[in-house]
């Protein structure tokens, strides 16, 4: 038996990156039309971008809808022939949708920002990155344009809008952030496992949210201090 200080990353690779890039084909396949209703779907977040309490509602329910689904279609259906670990993912999966429900929705705690404001701004990129240019990379580096990952229908894409989203909220939102963070620490090995030209994408992503997350609670902190010492002041 080899020394455990032997192993790789490609190691614990369970699958050739012809056959991980082949499943994306054959799920694109099968679930088409409904390309059309996740890139509306997308589109109808886009539109949602404002700071109203029904439109962070919305927007919530549409993204727990669209983690479901990458849960049930792709991970767990398709994901786990070829992973053994892909149900474990499902299950994460629906535990966020169960969280953005509960925190978005029902708690109503998800506000986005508007685009008069930084935060608001910048996670509306991380979005529509996703949303439009994310699902162009594989192909423009010499996949199969059937084999393109949509916001909605693929994991990585998903993540990233969600992490847009949470970018835009009204705060870091630490218990919604988690599951995304992981997930792009685990495809980002992978991928780069598989030695993909898009292997940085995810771990940037994941940086990039995490860094402006932290911001935004420094930011909110000092709102608050201030807000405190402006009371106190008051005669």
């Amino acid at each position: 038996m080899s020394e455990w200080w032997t192993y790789r990353l490609s190691s614990f690779l369970l699958f050739s990156p012809r056959t991980y890039y082949r499943l994306f084909e054959l799920y694109n396949r099968d679930l088409w039309p409904a390309h059309l209703l996740a890139v509306a779907l997308g589109l109808a977040v886009a539109a949602l971008w404002r700071p109203h309490v029904w439109c962070g509602r919305a927007v919530a329910a549409i993204l727990a809808a669209c983690w479901l689904t990458v849960a049930w279609a792709y991970l767990y259906q398709r994901y786990d022939t070829i992973n053994w670990a892909a149900k474990y993912f499902a299950l994460a999966f629906v535990l966020e949708a169960l969280l953005l429900i509960a925190s978005g929705v029902v708690r109503n705690r998800l506000i986005l920002r508007g685009l008069n404001d930084a935060f608001g701004r910048l996670g509306l990129a991380i979005f529509i990155f996703a949303l439009g240019v994310q699902p162009l990379i594989g192909p423009l580096a010499g996949r199969n344009w059937v084999q393109a990952e949509l916001f909605g229908l693929a994991p990585d894409p998903t993540v990233v809008a969600t992490l847009g989203v949470l970018t835009a909220g009204n705060r870091p939102h630490w218990n919604l952030q988690v599951i995304p963070l992981v997930w792009c620490a685990i495809s980002g090995a992978t991928l780069w496992t598989m030695q993909s030209p898009d292997a940085l994408v995810m771990p940037l992503a994941a940086l990039a949210a995490l860094s402006l997350a932290i911001a935004k609670g420094f930011w909110r902190s000092d709102q608050i201090r201030k807000l405190d010492k402006g009371a106190t002041d008051r005669p």
